[in-house]
C-alpha cells in the first residue's frame, strides 16, 4: 500500500509499504477513505517529539471502511463505516473503566512504555502515528491501517453522512470539546482562546455550545481570525495589542473566567520569554516554548481556570508559579478521552448543531501529502486544515 512516512526533520515521503495484517483477535483493518493533517503532526515534522524512526507511518485523524476483523471482535463487521479515535485504548483497564481512555494502561506496549514512564512518571497510552513513545503504531495517512482494540474505539457512521462531516470526530472536535468542558463553563462566562488553528476553532465552537456568553480568540493570521469571528468569537491580533491588557479592558478589569491554550509547545512571538525559549530549543537546552501557557496564567481572572489542549512534551522554566498559586487557579489538561465523547458529538453533527467543515481549506490526494505538510507549516494563514484522500 501507499503511506506517508517520516524520514527526518521536514522530510516526509509517500512510500510503498507492506499492507497491515491482523495481529490480535480484537484488531480490524480499515480501508481509509479520508484522513487529515493535524497541528500536532507538525511537532513530528519539526522533530520536536523524540522517538521517531525512519519510515514510521504518520497520521492519527482518519476514518474508513472495515475490510477485515479479528476473530475476537463482535462489534464490527466488514463494510462498516467508522471513525477511529486517535487514542488507542483497551476499554477494560482501571482508567478505561473510569472513562479515561487517554490514560489507558494497556495500549502502550511494555517495551515502548518505559520511555514515557521515565519522562512523565507513568506510561502514556498508545496513539496512532505519534512516535515510539506512544507505542510506535502505524498511523492513518495511508491507504489502510490496523486498528487495535477496534471493538472499543471506532464509532460507526450512518449511511448518507459525508466523510468530511464526521472525520474530525477522530481528534480535533473532541479535543476542542474537552478543552471547553475543562473550563467548567457557567452560563454567560467569558472564555479566551489562544490559537485559531483547528483545535482552537473547535474550542470556540464548543465553548459557545456549552453556554459561554463571550469567546475571545487570539491569533495573528487574518484568515484564522476571520474564521473565529465567523464562529461567534471576538478577536485579538497579538501583533496589534498587548493581549493581557486588551483582555482586562474587554472584561472591565476582571479578566476572562477561563483561558484555553490551543497552541502548545511551539509558541510564536517576540516577547522576551519566547525569545529565550527559542534560543534554548534551537540549541537543545530546552524542549518547549511555553509563552502562551504563561500568558494564560497571567491573563485569567482570580479563581479562574486554564485549560490546555495544546501539546507539550518536555520541561518548562520561567513558570509563573506564584501567580498560579496566589490567584487560586485551576489547571486542567491531558490527551483527549475521545471515546467518552463520540456518541454525543456525533449526535450534534447529525442534528446540524455544529458545522465541522468550515475550517477545511485544502483537499489533496495522499500522493501530495508532503506538499500539504509543507504548506500547513509555512502558510498557516491560508492552509487552515488539510484533508487527504488516499484512494483518489
Amino acid at each position: 500500500m501507499r503511506a506517508l512516512t517520516w524520514h527526518g526533520k521536514h522530510n516526509v515521503q509517500v512510500d510503498t509499504v507492506p499492507d497491515p495484517q491482523i495481529v490480535n483477535p480484537r484488531d480490524a483493518i480499515i480501508r481509509i477513505t479520508a484522513t487529515a493533517i493535524c497541528g500536532s503532526d507538525l511537532h513530528l515534522y519539526d522533530s520536536y517529539i523524540p522517538g521517531m524512526s525512519n519510515g514510521d507511518i504518520l497520521g492519527h485523524e482518519f476514518m474508513g471502511e472495515v475490510v477485515e476483523v479479528g476473530r475476537g471482535n463482535t462489534s464490527l463487521k466488514k463494510g462498516d463505516r467508522v471513525v477511529v479515535p486517535f487514542v488507542i485504548a483497551c476499554g477494560q483497564c482501571f482508567f478505561c473503566e473510569k472513562s479515561m481512555p487517554a490514560a489507558c494502561d494497556n495500549s502502550n506496549p511494555a517495551d515502548k512504555a518505559d520511555a514515557t514512564e521515565i519522562a512523565y512518571g507513568y506510561s502514556a497510552s498508545g496513539l496512532f502515528g505519534y512516535s515510539h513513545l506512544t507505542g510506535g503504531y502505524a498511523g492513518g495517512q495511508a491507504e489502510y491501517a490496523r486498528v487495535p482494540y477496534s471493538d472499543y474505539g471506532p464509532i460507526k457512521i450512518p449511511d448518507g453522512i459525508e466523510d468530511e462531516r464526521v472525520l474530525f470526530l477522530s481528534d480535533i472536535f473532541p479535543t476542542g470539546w474537552m478543552a471547553a468542558e475543562n473550563c467548567q463553563i457557567e452560563p454567560g462566562d467569558t472564555v479566551a482562546v489562544w490559537g485559531c488553528g483547528p483545535v482552537g476553532l473547535f474550542a470556540i465552537k464548543s465553548a459557545i455550545l456549552q453556554g459561554a456568553g463571550r469567546v475571545i480568540a487570539i491569533d495573528h493570521h487574518p484568515n484564522r481570525l476571520a474564521l473565529a469571528r465567523a464562529n461567534g468569537a471576538e478577536v485579538l491580533n497579538y501583533h496589534e495589542v498587548k493581549v493581557r491588557e486588551a483582555l482586562m479592558e474587554m472584561t472591565a478589569g476582571l479578566g476572562p473566567d477561563s483561558c484555553i491554550d490551543a497552541v502548545g509547545m511551539e509558541s510564536h512571538g517576540f516577547s522576551p520569554d519566547n525569545i529565550v525559549d527559542a534560543i534554548k530549543t534551537t540549541t537543545k537546552l530546552g524542549t518547549d516554548r511555553t509563552h502562551v501557557l504563561r500568558e494564560t496564567i497571567m491573563a485569567v481572572r482570580k479563581g479562574g481556570t486554564v485549560s490546555v489542549p495544546g501539546v507539550y512534551g518536555g520541561m518548562a522554566d520561567k513558570w509563573p508559579v506564584g501567580a498560579f498559586m496566589e490567584k487560586g487557579l485551576t489547571l486542567k489538561t491531558g490527551q483527549t478521552h475521545v471515546q467518552r465523547y463520540l456518541p454525543d458529538l456525533l449526535q450534534l453533527i447529525l442534528e446540524g448543531r455544529i458545522d465541522t467543515t468550515d475550517l477545511i481549506s485544502h483537499r489533496l490526494p495522499l500522493e501530495q501529502a508532503p506538499e500539504g505538510y509543507r504548506n500547513f507549516k509555512e502558510n498557516q494563514n491560508d492552509w487552515t486544515k488539510v484533508v487527504l484522500l488516499p484512494h483518489t
